[in-house]
């Protein structure tokens, strides 16, 4: 992995106008943590001085990059936190069985790759029982409270290989897919979603040559020279392809645009512009009239959108909604941005889980008024890019959460 280089690229930005500190989710809720101004460029100046200063607090720092949204001079606080960890982080890392788990949580390739098979009905009814996850929650620090996502039995890729591959091929032009951990270990469904969609707007969908998870769990996690390993392989698939490089995951996208190079070091500059998430791509060229898509007339939804941190960092959020505006029958509520508090694997561990729901309850609680509100005269669901975001939501309200390609796939005309 090559040095990082973000920790004083910026630093003297900062005004210290404390704006950081006031969008900040989890200095709200926990008074360990000292902010991001503090553990960001304050901290930073110490790390300057001396390379082993290092603020254990910087453990509870989300990534969410709400501070980076609100800096106005454009310091990039959160990559200044994430880079600390990286270098300095080992000092204070917790070894052990916890280690076991963060490993384990972060390995998305290597637990996908054995849960979603065959056995993936017997791996779904064991994590959801009382039993298994009182072991958990004792032996690795995974929280007794928290519901795991579900695996499927057959990947995407398998899928698409077999039933939609060929298909393909009828189309002149075509976009390339990263498909991401969640659509093709635990969720096939959105991203076959994913071509339903592109295929309706006149265009084929290729895999790329080869696929790792985005590393956004491993960096989170302690494991950054293995995500970095993970961000080369990445970067030389899409250096190969051809046209765009379409995404379905917030998180993913993010990570490999702005967190590669940044706090992993990896040059991303030749392929950033053509990563980029679906509804981004979809847009333009539905309003320049390139692309029409044809919906359905007896569609009826009522929709609340969730703006997932790092979408709010990219500031995309805006095509998504467009598009979705498009859709007839489609009543749209736009929650205010708050942060869920899951922060990818940060929820799952039980040192983290008070804080995570706590951060999450005003979103929680203005979910659960959109839907009372809406009433029953059409079905609701919370709509997001970011599937972590999915899985806090769905087990804190019980309300069913989509990604709007879903949603957009649902209203299509056959």
């Amino acid at each position: 992995m090559q040095e990082t280089s973000i920790s004083t690229a910026n630093l003297e930005q900062c005004l210290k106008c404390n704006l950081c500190t006031l969008v900040c989710p989890m200095l709200a809720v926990n008074e360990q943590y000292p902010g991001p101004k503090k553990a960001g460029p304050d901290g930073e100046r110490y790390r300057i001085k001396d390379p082993e200063y290092y603020d254990y607090a910087l453990k509870y720092c989300l990534n969410c990059k709400r501070c980076e949204v609100a800096c106005p001079s454009g310091v990039k606080i959160g990559d200044m936190i994430q880079s600390a960890r990286i270098r300095y982080g080992s000092q204070s890392k917790v070894r052990g069985l916890h280690g076991l788990r963060d490993w384990t949580l972060a390995s998305t390739d290597f637990v996908g790759g054995i849960a979603a098979s065959p056995i993936a009905p017997v791996a779904n009814g064991v994590l959801r029982t009382g039993a298994a996850k009182a072991v958990l929650h004792g032996t690795l620090g995974v929280d007794k409270h928290r519901t795991f996502p579900k695996y499927s039995s057959k990947t995407f890729e398998t899928w698409f290989r077999k039933e939609a591959q060929a298909g393909q091929e009828a189309f002149e032009k075509k976009v390339n897919f990263f498909h991401g951990c969640y659509a093709n270990y635990n969720y096939p469904q959105l991203g076959k979603d994913f071509v339903k969609v592109v295929n309706a707007a006149g265009y084929g969908v290729s895999l790329l040559e080869r696929e790792k998870c985005c590393g956004i769990a491993l960096m989170s996690n302690g494991f950054a020279a293995k995500a970095a390993r993970q961000g080369k392989v990445n970067l030389e698939s899409f250096r190969k392809a051809e046209g765009p490089v379409l995404t379905v995951s917030s998180s993913c996208t993010h990570m490999m645009r702005e967190e590669y190079p940044e706090v992993l070091g990896l040059p991303n500059e030749d392929v950033k512009d053509r990563i980029m998430l679906l509804t981004r791509w979809l847009y333009p060229r539905l309003m320049s009239g390139e692309i029409k898509l044809n919906f359905r007339k007896d569609f009826h939804m009522r929709v609340a959108y969730h703006t997932a941190c790092h979408m709010q960092r990219m500031g995309w959020q805006q095509f998504t909604l467009e598009i979705l505006r498009m859709i007839p029958g489609l009543e749209l509520t736009l929650l205010e941005p708050n942060c869920c508090g899951i922060s990818g694997t940060f929820g799952f561990k039980k040192e983290n889980y008070p804080y995570s729901q706590k951060i999450g309850e005003t979103l929680f609680q203005e979910i659960r008024e959109a839907k009372a509100k809406a009433g029953d005269s059409a079905p609701f669901a919370v709509a997001t890019e970011c599937e972590t975001c999915k899985w806090q939501i769905e087990m804190s309200t019980g309300i069913p959460v989509m990604n709007p390609v879903s949603i957009i796939a649902q209203a299509l005309a056959e």
